[in-house]
């Protein structure tokens, strides 16, 4: 398609649904809120089927010009490394047939979804995550999750900071209230609505989990009485006007609204999907423009140095890979350095972490790579002194007993290799 054409388009934002069980069928859906405020404000949406296989297809998908990620279940906890904050078999089983709909990991929709998160933070794509997908952004990012917010948080809390975040009963009308943060979007969005010292309104949520460690990227928009974090944004990658919005709310704007009727509680509700919409427009007409050539970011000072020790880190680990030697004790802080960058920075593409695994650079468990090396050091170093110690017969018997060793374990392998050829047919 021509970008002639392309400029006659409204802008697409994509939005994976989330999977049911109908009439002993799965079914797809997403909920009528969502869509009805991305077309209200002048955009398309275009709902990507959680359907295995999909999370390969994403480039068929193709303009995308916003991202919007919201209900579904628990992320898989492998995914963010967390632990399972102590709980004991009894209270993971109880977890479980509390939160029955909400506890059945979906794999596939956990791949999409961070494939697409991703996507949006190397692409400076317009992201808004609502509940679920505020989770899916903050893991994306290197945050992680608490498993379960009643448990690890509200039980620890005096009485008069404890929140109920869901409400089975009350889908719809059940609200709790949070702080709002001076000076952030949502400030600016609820401002008429705000009491004067008290920065308070009530939202409607839903979720029996949220934020733990919220990635260093972002800042915290709003809190709940028990401390969890219900909003957050990227400073630095949030300007509508110029196509650039990175954010999510743990609670639902969309869904509060008065009983029976689609007037909003308060006038600064639909603001997060307004201004999300008018992002994806800004960002449409950046990728319509064939005059448009992104900039490359401008660093101060500071980043620029902390960028030359990452680059520093890499350049060493790929010289021990090229090179075959094992590692300085005096280059281990440096490597290190790149090792601690990639366990907290999960938004590099694909492509960059198959590269820098392959180099050698570094992997996620940054400290257990150290722990490997430094291990096989001291063996070497340890076999050196004992075989210097050794007499040329006694080396030469050694050389040949592993020549020995390793004829015998060939002839196993090559057996044992038979035998399953013999028995497959």
């Amino acid at each position: 398609m021509a970008n002639s054409d392309f400029s006659n388009m409204l802008p697409r934002v994509l939005i994976v649904s989330r999977r049911t069980v109908r009439k002993k069928k799965f079914v797809d859906f997403v909920g009528e809120y969502h869509l009805d405020l991305i077309v209200r404000y002048g955009a398309v949406p275009v709902i990507v089927p959680r359907v295995s296989g999909v999370h390969m297809l994403l480039e068929s998908f193709e303009p995308i010009h916003g991202v919007l990620l919201c209900e579904g279940e628990d992320i898989d906890p492998s995914l963010y490394d967390a632990e399972l904050s102590g709980f004991s078999t009894e209270e993971l089983e109880e977890i479980r047939k509390l939160h029955a709909s909400d506890t059945a990991i979906d794999k596939e929709k956990d791949s999409i979804e961070l494939r697409l998160a991703k996507l949006c933070l190397e692409r400076d794509i317009p992201y808004l995550g609502i509940c679920r997908g505020s989770q899916v952004l903050n893991v994306a990012c290197g945050g992680t999750l608490y498993q379960d917010v009643e448990k690890e948080v509200s039980k620890k809390c005096s009485e008069c900071q404890r929140v109920s975040h869901m409400s089975y009963e009350d889908y719809d009308g059940h609200r709790h209230v949070v702080r709002v943060v001076e000076n952030t979007p949502l400030h600016h969005w609820f401002e008429d609505s705000l009491e004067d010292e008290k920065m308070e309104i009530m939202v409607n949520s839903f979720h029996h989990q949220g934020v733990k460690r919220l990635a260093k990227r972002f800042v915290p928009m709003a809190f709940a009485p028990d401390g969890l974090v219900e909003g957050f944004y990227d400073p630095d990658a949030y300007n509508p006007e110029e196509g650039k919005f990175i954010m999510g709310l743990q609670f639902h704007p969309e869904r509060m609204r008065h009983p029976d009727s689609d007037d909003f509680d308060y006038p600064g509700c639909p603001s997060a999907y307004q201004e999300f919409v008018k992002a994806v427009i800004a960002h449409e007409k950046k990728l319509n423009c064939s005059a448009y050539v992104p900039k490359a970011p401008k660093l101060n000072q500071e980043q620029e140095m902390n960028r030359k020790i990452i680059l520093r880190s890499f350049s060493i680990a790929k010289n021990m890979y090229i090179l075959g030697h094992g590692m300085v004790s005096s280059k281990a802080s440096e490597l290190k350095v790149g090792a601690e960058f990639l366990e907290t920075n999960m938004t590099l593409s694909l492509q960059q972490e198959n590269r820098l695994k392959q180099i050698g650079a570094t992997v996620r468990n940054e400290s257990m790579y150290l722990e490997r090396l430094m291990k096989k050091e001291e063996r070497e170093r340890i076999a050196r002194i004992i075989m210097g110690k050794m007499s040329i017969e006694q080396l030469s018997d050694l050389m040949s007993l592993y020549r020995m060793m390793g004829q015998i374990c060939s002839d196993v392998l090559e057996k044992k290799l038979q035998d399953l050829m013999k028995e497959d047919n």
